[in-house]
């Protein structure tokens, strides 16, 4: 544990350098020193100690969870008796879902697809085959599957598997139609083989394709039936090494599946027919069906149909067999959905999905193949989608899916991670949100139920908030690693439908997805929401536990920055920042303007992008929306999108900026406070001597100037301003008040939707000097994002001829010292910018809280304006102790309760953190991180303590401030890919790991960090990686996570009775072990494929934990082994014992019998 005194680091510092620097930083963020830098005035002089907790032992970075759809799925498998289901994907990566709560992520280091998936059944273990030829088996008897071994075929592709049930021989088939089998144990191929030459008749002159199908007969496991992809078809004699019968099929097989007995199989083929052969007539088919096929007229074969890609065929003992399959639809129906297909007896019926069909498996009571099947389930997996459908009711209903994977329902565009938050928002967001849950479910239990999952040590509650590009927002219940979704809620509601041919009419500025959620901002306490959307707007929402109608409030915004291509201020007459008395004409001349030219032509102006309902609106419990606040387009120039937004719930402001400036609104008396371009933020404090913008001379101020004043001083000039003059409501009624009452009031006609540098903020700012920021939206732009992505972004301040576009990053409501001379904290806003500016706005409350809806809110600029290098990104604030100051709020009331009829109950306001003194000590700590660094002042000197450059070469996509520990640190994101920790409020670097390479902008918009070590980011369109940063979480992690295998009891195979056993065929004496074995078959040449060994089994556990966790789990597992091995031995035992003892009873009831009886009297 280090202590920092700050006085003796001020102490050493001279009074000329007003910011320190530190050592050039690497493309890392390693070597960025901590600096010590600045004046030490008196005022920001800390008195204490503070003593830092953290140190870098308590940093690790490690996955946790994976949650949502895997994303393009390719494979499907499911273990009857552990009833866990596996799903490969054409990334290479294996989801394996088992009971909610048991959901496992793993990845094939080579990033092939994933063709097929076998598990072992009961066996603790799966088979994936993978697009680079290789097999490879995992190990499921641990929390993290690992490789136990893998063989990787050097000369062949493979293209189907199977292994037979409680077997250890996998049958692989590949591209050049040879059969070629695995010992599972030791993963080594044996010298059996299968050519194809001597598959088929000697006679046959073409090729039969590659192996599509391979299954051991049910009555015979001696038998292997070989599909080929030309339609012929080999029932081959594994211990004569020859073929029994061959049939041929002129189209194409796709699949093949058995009648439980042995005695017929199903084909399914490329003209949509489904043939069934009999092994005693192979010659044809004794049916063949087209169930989608036209019967024609004159007796004709039916038309054909597009490919019946699999079918399955299931027995049943008291019905008619289940015939499932995929596909086969009509082609004279093109726009048809994609479809499974359900023949029971004489009926059809014909599921349309939403998805393409990837895959499905039918779920039966047992796992041997020579009994009846009893189906009760399908299992179908869509490109987008899993589905479950219950076989046991004539109407086949689906059952509830219980796993979060409808996360890209609507395409995510933003994220937000919330740990540790207030206690009784879980249950009530769910409640509100089981009000809109769908009926018509089965009501059978899940049947993917295996493993076993348990809380687990964290117990705090975790929310993950998705907004989506249709407009809705989901809450997450993700607490204790799960996720469960509480809660949605449609944004788009508040709007008109658009209909088709109205785009220029609504003068839109997104085509597609014009209410996509670009930002939002959560307070837990309060329960205020807020959201952006693409389309320039802003929605406030409350929540209640009642139901309203009611209409919506809504206010317009003019926010546009005065740019001046061509005409250039004439120094001699416009001086740089002059004094008010001077400016004071030039403002008087401009209230004479009036509205002369609102519109010229059809130029779009005073327009909004969409719509807001006019009438009164059902709004169901849950979040209601309170004020919508539109950013309009002015003089032909549509809005630009929100670079930032912040709400205060105390405060009762919203505060939202773009590349043109900055909007304040009260939403509590639903009038706009301020609105304004950035440049006239800074009144006289502009550090930059930038010259003044010449007044237009191409058109008059229209009606409702887009900016308060075109002058620099018109913020000081407004401090003698009456904060009323002129305004009804908060709107302007006339240019005059629109130019001149911009300081006071700073209330204009316009506000926009906005950005806090929160959690939601827009991740890849492009900060060149003075450019417009560019925030595109997720959904439709993907390739121009990650080409912007890849260009070289400047966040130097040095060139600013173009003044007029200096995007507003980051937005901060504080309690604060404002001024350096000021005494105590006072309501701030604190603003960021893309040039590294920080500018603090004072807000002036109404003192009492009965006049807070009548009397107006005063925003006004301190004066004070600060510098770092780079866009800012986002702020902290630390008591004098050095603990985390948490904004003010106003504790939750529901504004539509039953028992306030009045509204005029007083509002519970928390102006300071519970752990913070109630004074807040005579000083504070600003923490500002930009893209470039990160600098800690005391205020209110505004001495700047420390620096330290984060990264020279790269920028940070993400910067929190984050509680660990009962401490707090600054957590960074780089574009290079480093995850980074910064000790508060000294800036010492904790931890600097280069995990998460930014392959592409859906990582660098949806990463956001949260308290308590935790992190997450949207790996995939469908999936949501989370990960932490604490080391104490990386040692829980084991406890944490799901079992994926339960000791489960093999269920016994049905007694076949005496005449099956005597004529059904020899398959019970068939030993693989003599036939394939090395003694027998021989060893495989090495050339054909490669043996790998993997890290997984009980060598596997020290990757996945280490210390006395490993070792705990180690011995757990081979206690769990051994335990298994016993307890089979046991019952082995006590059945031996028990037929002993019957043997021995009726051999001496047999004695007796015969005993006395002469030899001819038997």
């Amino acid at each position: 544990m280090k202590k920092f005194n700050f006085r003796k680091v001020l102490d050493g510092l001279t009074a000329a350098s007003p910011v320190g620097s530190s050592g050039g930083g690497s493309g890392s963020g390693a070597g960025g020193s901590v600096h010590p830098g600045g004046t030490a005035g008196a005022a920001g002089t800390p008195r204490e100690e503070i003593q830092e907790t953290l140190t870098s032992d308590y940093f690790q970075i490690c996955k946790t969870v994976r949650h949502g759809f895997p994303y393009l799925p390719t494979a499907l498998a499911f273990d009857p008796v552990q009833k866990i289901l596996a799903i490969g994907t054409r990334t290479g990566a294996i989801r394996i879902l088992g009971r909610p709560g048991v959901d496992c992520y793993c990845q094939h280091e080579s990033g092939a697809a994933v063709l097929q998936l076998q598990f072992l059944i009961n066996e603790g273990a799966l088979v994936s085959a993978c697009a680079d030829d290789a097999l490879h088996l995992w190990n499921l008897r641990q929390k993290r599957p690992a490789i136990l071994h893998s063989l990787k075929f050097n000369r062949e592709r493979i293209t189907y598997c199977h292994l037979p049930f409680q077997s250890k021989w996998l049958y692989v088939g590949t591209e050049r139609g040879n059969t070629h089998i695995v010992n599972i144990e030791s993963f080594i191929l044996s010298g059996y083989v299968i050519m194809w030459n001597k598959a088929i008749e000697l006679s046959t002159k073409t090729h039969p394709g590659p192996v599509v199908h391979l299954s051991d007969s049910p009555r015979d496991e001696g038998k292997l039936l070989i599909g080929y992809e030309n339609g012929t078809i080999v029932f081959w004699d594994l211990r004569s090494k020859r073929a029994d019968l061959r049939a041929y099929y002129d189209e194409a097989i796709h699949s093949v599946a058995w009648h439980h007995e042995g005695k017929q199989f199903m084909c399914s083929h490329s003209d949509g027919s489904l043939t069934l052969w009999n092994l005693k007539s192979p010659n044809r088919p004794f049916q063949t069906t087209i169930p989608h096929g036209k019967v024609q007229r004159d007796g004709k074969k039916p038309e054909s149909c597009k490919p019946i890609l699999k079918v399955e065929y299931k027995t049943c003992k008291n019905s008619e067999p289940f015939v499932v399959f995929s596909g086969g639809l009509s082609y004279d129906k093109p726009c048809r959905r994609p479809s499974l297909t359900i023949m029971h007896g004489k009926a059809i019926t014909v599921l349309e999905m939403d998805h393409p069909i990837v895959d499905f498996l039918t779920l039966c009571e047992t796992p041997y193949p020579n009994e009846f099947q009893e189906p009760y389930a399908v299992v179908v997996l869509l490109e987008k989608d899993l589905i479950v459908v219950d076989l046991t009711q004539t109407n086949f209903p689906i059952f509830e899916n219980p796993y979060p994977i409808d996360i890209h329902e609507s395409p995510v565009t933003c994220t937000e991670y919330f740990a540790d938050c207030p206690p009784d928002l879980i249950p009530v967001l769910y409640s509100v949100g089981a009000k809109h849950k769908k009926q018509g479910y089965s009501n059978k239990e899940w049947p993917i139920s295996g493993g076993a999952w348990n809380l687990g040590a964290q117990t705090y509650p975790e929310i993950i908030i998705t907004g989506h590009a249709d407009g809705s927002v989901k809450f997450w219940d993700a607490s204790a690693i799960t996720l469960q979704m509480l809660y949605k809620l449609k944004t788009s509601k508040v709007f008109e439908k658009q209909k088709v041919g109205e785009g220029k009419a609504t003068a839109e500025i997104v085509e597609e997805d014009p209410f996509a959620v670009q930002m939002m901002y959560w307070c837990p306490e309060s329960r205020i929401f807020c959201v952006a959307g693409v389309s320039a707007y802003v929605i406030v929402y409350r929540f209640s536990k009642h139901e309203v109608n009611t209409e919506i409030a809504s206010l317009e915004v003019r926010l546009q920055s005065e740019v001046e291509d061509i005409i250039t201020p004439e120094p001699e007459t416009n001086p740089p920042f002059p004094d008010a008395s001077s400016q004071l004409p030039s403002l008087k001349s401009l209230s004479g303007s009036t509205n002369t030219v609102a519109c010229e032509g059809t130029m779009k102006d005073s327009i909004p992008c969409l719509s807001v309902k006019a009438r009164p609106v059902r709004m169901p419990p849950g979040y209601q929306a309170d004020l919508v606040i539109q950013l309009v387009w002015v003089d032909g120039e549509p809005p630009q999108q929100i670079t930032s937004l912040a709400v205060n719930s105390a405060y009762g402001l919203v505060a939202f900026g773009n590349c043109n400036g900055l909007a304040v609104v009260d939403f509590m008396q639903k009038t706009v406070l301020l609105s304004m371009g950035t440049l006239d933020l800074y009144g006289s404090s502009d550090p930059y001597q930038r010259q003044p913008r010449s007044p237009r001379k191409s058109r008059q101020f229209a009606a409702g100037l887009t900016e308060l004043s075109d002058s620099p001083v018109s913020l000081e000039l407004e401090r003698c301003k009456s904060p009323t003059s002129d305004h009804v409501n908060g709107h302007c009624t006339s240019p005059t008040s629109q130019s001149c009452s911009s300081g006071k009031r700073l209330s204009s006609a316009d506000v926009s939707r906005a950005n806090r540098r929160g959690p939601g903020r827009p991740p890849f700012r492009k900060a060149q000097s003075a450019a417009c920021m560019e925030i595109s939206l997720p959904v439709t732009t993907e390739e121009n994002r990650e080409n912007s992505f890849s260009r070289s972004r400047s966040s130097s301040v040095s060139s600013i001829d173009r003044d007029s576009k200096e995007a507003i990053t980051a937005l901060f409501f504080m309690e604060s010292f404002a001024r350096k001379n000021d005494s105590a904290v006072s309501s701030c806003l604190w603003v960021g910018t893309g040039l590294g500016m920080v500018i603090i706005l004072s807000l002036n409350l109404p003192a009492s809280d009965d006049s807070r809806h009548s009397e107006p809110v005063v925003v006004s600029p301190s004066g004070t304006v600060l510098t770092l290098k780079g866009a800012v990104l986002t702020f902290a604030c630390l008591d004098c102790m050095g603990t985390l100051t948490h904004q003010p709020y106003e504790v939750w009331r529901d504004p539509h309760s039953a028992d306030d009829g009045d509204k005029t109950r007083k509002r519970k306001l928390v102006m300071h953190s519970p752990s913070s003194s109630q004074d807040m000590g005579d000083h504070q700590f600003a923490v500002i991180c930009s893209e470039k660094q990160a600098k800690v002042f005391s205020l209110p000197s505004q001495t700047c303590l420390y620096v330290h450059n984060i990264t020279e070469t790269s920028f940070l996509l993400r910067a929190d401030v984050v509680t660990l520990c009962n401490s707090v640190c600054l957590a960074c994101f780089c574009a290079n890919g480093h995850i980074m920790t910064l000790s508060l409020p000294s800036l010492r670097p904790l931890l600097d790991m280069n995990y998460l390479p930014v392959t592409d902008m859906r990582i660098a918009r949806t990463f956001c960090f949260t308290n308590e070590g935790q992190a997450l980011y949207l790996s995939s369109p469908t999936e949501i990686q989370r990960l932490t940063y604490s080391q104490e979480m990386c040692d829980n992690l084991q406890d944490m996570l799901g079992d994926l295998f339960t000791p489960v009891e093999t269920p016994e195979a049905q007694n076949r009775g005496f005449l099956k056993g005597l004529f059904g065929g020899s398959g019970q004496a068939f030993d693989r072990e003599e036939l394939f074995g090395e003694a027998t078959a021989g060893k495989a040449s090495r050339s054909l494929a490669q043996h790998i060994p993997g890290s997984g089994g009980i060598e596997g556990v020290r990757g996945a934990a280490g210390g006395v966790i490993g070792d705990l789990t180690r011995a757990r597992i081979a206690l769990d082994e051994r335990g298994q091995k016993l307890g089979e031995l046991d019952e082995r035992t006590a059945s031996m014992m028990a037929s002993a003892e019957a043997f021995s009873k009726h051999a001496h009831e047999v004695m007796l019998k015969y005993k006395d009886k002469k030899w001819y009297q038997f």
